[in-house]
């Protein structure tokens, strides 16, 4: 596994490809073993950073299941989880609808990390993040709770996520080198967040990218990549690399956005151990600058 670096102190160390436990928690989830597995495998493939949120539950459930998961995976793992950072998020809700809700308010807020911090077992949550910027709040409101948390020592680094560059030079005014991340979609399919990925390598802030695999098919994880109707043309040079390479199509992605910029460190999720594993492996990955220029067309 290699390991990229978190905010500007370079201190905060990472492996280069994290883990969404999301798809362990919400629609479609697997039962408990498989999901334990899954987080046991990513541990047992180098895998040190853990992103979960209060929100990943099943519409109308209580908050916080893939939180209090990712707690017992942890803690019945057989391994050294010492430096294992968890990442965790709030600001958000799944009423029973399932829409997502977007709550900002300082009160909420600080009160979300409390319960959080309780749920995943801590002293201090290691990462935590604004999960998106409610328009109904000031922002520099809401960034200041994490300011908040982060002196009463609840929160050791603080994060953002669903934000453009202004909010991003917001919430550095306010967080200074306390603030890592910044954790936005972006994938092949998905590509509008360059000016933040580009601002995040200008501040030295850890970019996350969450649903990396955007546009990539999910068909085939043990092998060499087939061509499916469910690839759009325009991503069929990521199968045509892994065909050549002999690795999926996910490998390939995930490669890709690690040589986007030292700044990134993607988030694929899994809900099965193979799955973890096979992207996990992309980093030792290394695409040559042809194999680079094919996949940027």
């Amino acid at each position: 596994m290699r390991y990229r670096t978190l905010g500007q102190s370079r201190s905060l160390r990472v492996s280069a490809i994290g883990l969404g436990a999301m798809p362990l928690s919400i629609e479609g989830r697997p039962d408990e073993t498989r999901a334990l597995a899954t987080v046991h495998a990513a541990l047992d493939a180098g895998v040190t950073l853990l992103d979960t949120a209060d929100s990943y539950h099943l519409p109308g459930d209580g908050p916080g299941h893939n939180e209090r998961l990712v707690a017992r995976a942890l803690a019945t793992y057989g391994g050294d989880t010492a430096d294992v950072l968890v990442t965790t998020k709030g600001g958000r809700g799944r009423p029973a609808d399932g829409s997502w809700t977007v709550t900002g308010s300082p009160r909420h807020l600080k009160s979300a990390a409390e319960a959080s911090l309780k749920r995943l077992g801590v002293e201090a949550i290691g990462l935590y993040q604004l999960h998106k910027p409610d328009p109904a709040v000031p922002f520099e409101d809401s960034v200041g709770a994490l300011r908040e948390l982060l002196d009463e020592g609840k929160i050791r680094y603080a994060g953002i996520s669903n934000t453009d560059t202004d909010q991003i030079r917001r919430a550095h005014a306010v967080l200074g080198d306390r603030l890592v991340s910044v954790q936005n979609r972006y994938s092949p399919a998905v590509r509008d967040s360059e000016p933040e990925l580009r601002l995040c390598a200008e501040l030295g802030i850890a970019f996350l990218p969450w649903s990396p695999l955007g546009g990539i098919s999910r068909s085939s994880l043990d092998g060499p990549s087939r061509m499916t109707s469910e690839v759009p043309d325009r991503f069929e040079a990521f199968h045509a690399v892994a065909r050549e390479r002999g690795v999926s199509p996910q490998q390939v992605c995930l490669a890709w956005l690690l040589a986007r910029s030292p700044a990134i460190v993607p988030i694929p999720g899994a809900s099965r151990p193979q799955t973890i594993r096979d992207s996990a492996g992309a980093a030792d990955l290394r695409l040559t600058p042809e194999e680079l220029a094919r996949l940027n067309d």
